[in-house]
């Protein structure tokens, strides 16, 4: 006897999964910094998208008081999520800021040609 899945409402963590996964492995396999910055920030919308999943009531309306409404959802988890965003697009200009720099210093933003660069200088 097969056990029904809901797909439909599930869908959201199935995408969340799949994108956590997808950043992850783009900063492990990848020597390239911009590309491990990039994985970052797939695995940080994945988080995004996680937060945004869970707050979400069905059949909630906005905080606002009124005798009709029964089910309210919070704001509070978009809130975190919009400062999130914030943080996050100040993190992705420091660490591209911080590539620029590594790549006037050394000629390449490729890792291993730079530890082979600092193990050779030492």
């Amino acid at each position: 006897m097969t056990i029904p899945i809901e797909i439909p409402g599930l869908i959201n963590y199935w995408i969340v999964i799949v994108l956590m996964m997808i950043g992850f492995y783009i900063v492990i396999s990848q020597g390239n910094l911009i590309k491990k910055i990039v994985g970052l920030n797939i695995f940080q919308v994945s988080v995004f998208v996680l937060y945004i999943s869970m707050s979400k009531i069905d059949g909630g309306a906005a905080p606002i008081l009124d005798e009709a409404i029964k089910n309210y959802s919070n704001p509070l988890p978009h809130v975190l999520i919009l400062t999130a965003i914030v943080v996050g697009v100040a993190t992705t200009a420091l660490g591209l800021a911080i590539i620029v720099r590594i790549r006037d210093s050394y000629g390449t933003i490729e890792e291993d040609k730079i530890i082979n660069m600092e193990r050779d200088d030492t």
